[in-house]
């Protein structure tokens, strides 16, 4: 295969043989080394076009035996402009060249969407890496499990609506501009929804109420992993240095930054979806395909399967990890549908996968967080059981509905909601993991958000033009007595005692605690459980609402500092078990005073954590009751290290009274106290040698 002259219409340049590692575009001084992996095709030629949005086109055939080494195509070009997009055509079997423009898997830029809702399919082009940031002595903070609070947003939704008053809103810069806010809030980790390139033009759907088009909003389709989302970006084509000034202010800040990384499918779907990349490069090694038929397995409900685990794909997903944690400095990932990694590549569950235990052990990634969403949509569930591993985090489905359950009022959840409180030992203990491997939640992106939780009974899905038949039905709400919006003094009373009533639970149990943005203001999604393709103020957060609702803004920003404040909310050991040598360290009760009640009709759960005074950690009693009606007389222990009980929470009682400092809790004299239905009352009883 011979290599034309370039085209008269490009700068003058001259090409070498180039070198196969590493993949992607490199820049080596004033030249650049494309590497393309491609095991399938005959011919590989380069397309380069002086601008990403010019027409003009200059072809270089790449000659195999000059720039293939083994099934890696690659060439060296000098004499680009920053400005130079790429793409690459492949030559089929049949010796004629496809007409589809492939992208580079590995490219740091995509062209073609950089204004949200305006890219056209197909049209998307390859650009060269940004310049160098300079990032000021910035590195990834390491902050341990056990000290960090996350707090899971949407780079869009975050900043898009009016209210946010953004100079640049929905964007990385945009959340920058928010940063003040979060450091009150006391949060110390983004959690961010996808933020690699795709296509939120893919949704062909129709929102059957106003007519306009649905979008892809959440981003869990990825075009191209190694890339940030073009369209968070406010200028044009610094996506790359955008998100890396997002990374180091948030850092100086103190604030780490997690991705959703989605491993598990990508944006070219079934057999009907589109060629992008990895179709045409290696159908077969990067998809999971049935033996017979060669059609897509479908684990990830999205139409296509990634083959996690073919050595290739293994090697791709670890060079996309280290780039994020090399270049652009984040702090850990969330792997969307982790149990997909789980999988063989005939989508057979594995006893030993090894991609899982790659890259627990990868030495770049080792001070990472990794974080597991450890089930799939073919019902593999592996919570608890994801990965013997220390280094593997999981988002803890179980505090989810056990928790959910028990402030729905659901008989016979003291004991399960007792286990997740004091840190799923049933999950986590057996393979040695800690408190800090379970990702407590209550709410995330999919599903309601907490104000709805308290709001709605079902779901409701309609104007996501799929006939309410989309979303899950098992969400263990409860609507407080109305469906929907309420006027009613008594119903709104209820919904916000039962909301703080969860928040205290989430932020009081052992483990990691992950909080839902708007949560702490009461956002809600008109009872949408499923709002992936809501583009509109249903998905973007209504800043009104921190005045709106202030007092229950003031009540996390109160609960998070304390348990920030106190190590004994957030232990890296589980508690010792009963009858055991050790002295104890957290007693439970239920109604009675020092009688555990594990009973199938009571609703009354009580602990107290015994603190150290030597380390000026008081002894706190925390006291639940999750009757719907029922109020309960709680006998109250004697504080464990002597002193007064003092009451810092109490949800049924009105902001400011619901949670206070130390020094204006209230001394609590009676040996008992009527804890009202769907409350929770936090004490604390603090010896001389504990300062306030």
């Amino acid at each position: 295969m011979s290599i034309p002259p370039p085209s008269s219409r490009c700068r003058r340049i001259r090409i070498s043989a180039g070198r196969p590692l590493p993949l992607g575009a490199t820049l080596l001084g004033e030249s650049v080394n494309f590497s393309l992996f491609c095991r399938e095709a005959r011919g590989v030629s380069l397309l380069l076009f002086p601008s990403p949005v010019s027409s003009k086109r200059s072809l270089i055939a790449l000659d195999p035996k000059q720039h293939k080494t083994g099934d890696i195509w690659h060439i060296e070009v000098q004499g680009l402009s920053p400005n130079t997009a790429y793409a690459y055509q492949l030559e089929g079997a049949d010796g004629k060249p496809t007409t589809t423009l492939v992208l580079d898997p590995y490219a740091q830029r995509i062209f073609g969407g950089e204004r949200w809702g305006q890219g056209v399919k197909g049209q998307w082009r390859c650009g060269l890496p940004s310049p160098d940031f300079d990032w000021q002595g910035d590195h990834p903070l390491q902050r341990p499990l056990s000290e960090t609070i996350l707090y899971e947003l949407h780079v869009r939704g975050f900043t898009r609506h009016a209210s946010a008053k953004a100079t640049h809103p929905g964007t990385f810069l945009g959340v920058i501009e928010k940063i003040p806010y979060l450091k009150a809030l006391g949060v110390t980790a983004l959690e961010l929804l996808p933020v690699c390139e795709f296509d939120e033009n893919e949704n062909a759907s129709l929102d059957p109420i106003t007519g306009q088009p649905l979008k892809n909003f959440w981003g869990y389709s990825p075009l191209a992993y190694f890339a940030p989302k073009a369209s968070y970006a406010s200028a044009q084509g610094q996506q790359g240095q955008e998100f890396k000034a997002m990374v180091r202010s948030l850092h100086q800040a103190g604030i780490e930054v997690i991705l959703d990384v989605v491993f598990n499918h990508t944006a070219e779907g079934n057999a009907l979806g589109p060629t992008i990349s990895f179709r045409a490069l290696g159908n077969s090694i990067y998809y999971m395909l049935d033996a017979e038929s060669g059609d897509y397995l479908n684990y990830s409900g999205c139409g296509n399967t990634i083959n996690n685990n073919h050595p290739v794909v293994r090697e791709f997903i670890l060079d996309c990890l280290r780039y994020w944690v090399t270049e652009m400095h984040v702090d850990g990932f969330r792997f969307d549908l982790a149990s997909i990694m789980s999988r063989g590549q005939r989508g057979e569950v594995l006893s030993q996968p090894p991609l899982i235990e790659q890259i627990a052990e990868d030495p770049i990634l080792a001070q990472s967080k990794l974080i597991a969403e450890a089930w799939d949509a073919a019902g593999l569930y592996q919570v608890g059981r994801f990965s013997p591993h220390p280094r593997w985090a999981e988002w803890n489905g179980r505090f989810r509905d056990d928790c959910r359950a028990f402030w729905a009022g659901h008989s016979g959840m003291t004991t399960k909601l007792a286990t997740r409180i004091a840190g799923s030992s049933d999950l986590y203990q057996h393979n040695h993991r800690s408190p800090c491997n379970s990702i407590n939640f209550l709410t995330c992106h999919d599903g309601f958000t907490l104000a709805d939780l308290v709001s709605y009974n079902h779901k409701h899905n309609e104007r996501n033009g799929e006939y309410n038949q989309d979303g899950d039905n098992n969400n263990l709400s409860w609507n407080s007595g109305k469906e929907g919006g309420s006027r009613s003094p008594k119903c709104l009373a209820l919904r916000a005692r039962r909301l703080r009533s969860m928040a205290v639970v989430l932020m009081l149990s052992q483990g990691t605690p992950m909080l839902l943005a708007g949560d702490e203001f009461g956002r809600s999604q008109r009872g949408n459980n499923n709002a992936y393709c809501q583009d509109n103020e249903i998905s973007w957060l209504d800043w009104r609402l921190v005045g709106k609702h202030a007092d229950i803004l003031r009540f996390f920003q109160h609960l998070i500092a304390l348990r920030t404040k106190y190590p004994l909310f957030r232990r890296s050991t589980f508690f010792p078990p009963p009858h055991s040598p050790h002295p104890a360290e957290i007693l439970w009760q239920g109604s009675k005073r020092n009688q555990e009640d594990w009973s199938q009709d009571n609703k009354v759960l009580c602990f107290t954590l015994i603190g150290s005074p030597d380390k000026g950690e008081p002894d706190f009693l925390v006291m639940l009751n999750s009757g719907i009606e029922e109020e309960a007389l709680i006998e109250i222990p004697a504080p464990p290290h002597g002193g007064l009980w003092r009451q810092m929470i109490n949800t049924a009682l009105p902001s400011p009274a619901d949670i206070v400092t130390e020094v204006d809790a209230l001394a609590i004299s009676a040996d008992t106290l009527i804890l009202q239905a769907m409350t929770a009352v936090v004490l604390l009883a603090a010896t001389s040698k504990v300062t306030a």
